[in-house]
């Protein structure tokens, strides 16, 4: 009876675990209860007006950040920075000219206005440098910074200001190589007095050899004119000039080449513990406006500075009789100190944190790209425009930059760097500014 008892209840689980098994494979058979069925349908419904209003709430959204990007990129841009207390002189600048005509005026507050243009167009540079690399950085920061020079010289080779071309050129590498690495070498030094600073000594001299090259090139059109051994008066020195800078420009693309694909490696930092501090410094700093932004404000910066630079060069030669000062020194000494505000806040800034290797890129390498590519491209843009620009830049101001090269070449030969040395360059500067004060430019009484 127990054995019997025991095989029924053995049955009868075996049963009911067979049962469960049935009810549980069949859930999804049974139809839904009503209470299921309007919560299935309130789901329903939120789920579709959720996906409506999705559209709608993601679209405000995304003008709302573009709407706040927008008026931060503005405030960044054009409010932040204080020496954006001189923008508005460039309006300023542009009432004076047609409300008055005083040439003294209008060049003097387009000055002020096309100086903080610089600058800003040096921090979006900067700020774009993040997104493309230091190398590409670099090169970018050289262009742009040169971009003020470059659409002044197009304004005056339009108009036929030969000269005011040549002679504000010459000035933007005098400027770079003396004042600018003056002032970084002498404010770098200051800063890290117990120290001496230390840059890529190999990079320097490809650069140094790079400016001798443009010497080279402008000092024979100018010594064939004065020793008068031309074979065709007046043509020889032009025809020269032409393909002196198509083998200049073929030059500096060899040189791009040669930096950003073949040998990269020689434009690194000299030793490992400074490329660790640098890259403990590039990890902390973070660009404040997107690529984008970035791009937009150099296309609008460019813009105004070539509206300005028109009116700029307009008013050289009334600024030049009305505060009786050579147009010599107004293109070699004022002209430049305005296009290169970019660099010159930028060189400084690297030399105090003690990056070397940057200033001499923004300082020699902005005179290298003026001298191997910004020059040569002015001669073949007048030969299309068929004005006579050529690279014989009279005896004086050759002279003036073959010393400059010299001098330079010699103070980065050992690689070191200190107060001092930025101090004999800063002082070479004022003996170069007043040497062009009293400067008469025969070339410009002839014309």
């Amino acid at each position: 009876m127990r054995l019997h008892h025991l095989s029924g209840l053995c049955l009868s689980m075996q049963m009911g675990s067979i049962e469960e098994n049935i009810d549980l494979e069949s859930d999804e058979e049974i139809p839904f209860s009503s209470s299921q069925a309007t919560d299935k349908l309130q789901n329903f419904h939120f789920e579709t007006s959720r996906t409506i209003l999705e559209p709608n709430i993601s679209s405000s959204w995304a003008s709302y950040r573009l709407r706040n990007s927008l008026i931060r990129s503005i405030y960044i841009v054009l409010i932040k920075a204080k020496i954006n207390v001189l923008l508005p002189f460039g309006p300023l600048a542009i009432l004076l000219h047609y409300l008055t005509g005083k040439h003294g005026w209008v060049f003097f507050f387009t000055l002020l206005g096309i100086t903080p243009l610089a600058e800003r167009l040096g921090y979006a540079t900067e700020q774009l440098a993040f997104f493309t690399g230091p190398t590409v950085g670099g090169l970018l920061n050289a262009t742009f910074g040169n971009a003020t020079e470059m659409i002044i010289s197009i304004y005056a080779l339009k108009h036929g200001m030969i000269r005011v071309v040549q002679q504000s050129l010459l000035g933007s590498i005098l400027s770079n190589m003396l004042l600018v690495l003056g002032c970084a070498f002498f404010t770098g030094g200051i800063v890290h007095y117990k120290k001496v600073q230390l840059f890529n000594k190999a990079a320097a001299l490809v650069n140094s050899s790079l400016l001798l090259m443009a010497v080279m090139s402008l000092l024979f059109p100018a010594v064939l004119h004065f020793t008068h051994t031309e074979v065709h008066m007046g043509k020889s020195e032009l025809a020269l000039s032409r393909f002196s800078s198509c083998i200049m420009l073929v030059a500096y693309a060899s040189y791009l080449f040669f930096q950003l694909k073949s040998q990269p490696g020689l434009y690194n930092a000299i030793d490992e513990d400074r490329e660790c501090i640098v890259e403990d410094s590039e990890d902390e700093e973070a660009p404040e406006i997107t690529m984008w932004e970035a791009v937009g404000w150099l296309f609008i910066l460019t813009l105004w500075v070539s509206v300005l630079s028109g009116y700029l060069v307009d008013a050289i030669q009334g600024a030049s009789d009305s505060w009786n000062m050579p147009v010599s020194f107004i293109s070699v000494i004022l002209l430049p100190i305005v296009g290169n505000a970019a660099e010159h806040a930028s060189a400084i800034m690297f030399a105090m944190k003690d990056k070397l290797d940057i200033t001499l890129g923004v300082a020699i390498g902005s005179s290298t790209q003026i001298s191997m590519f910004v020059i040569p491209f002015c001669v073949v843009i007048g030969w299309f425009m068929g004005q006579p620009m050529d690279l014989n830049f009279q005896l004086f101001e050759t002279a003036t930059l073959f010393i400059t090269v010299l001098v330079v070449a010699f103070m980065l030969q050992d690689g070191t760097s200190n107060y001092f040395k930025g101090l004999m360059l800063i002082l070479s500067y004022l003996i170069v500014a007043a040497s062009f004060f009293v400067h008469v430019d025969k070339a410009n009484e002839d014309d």
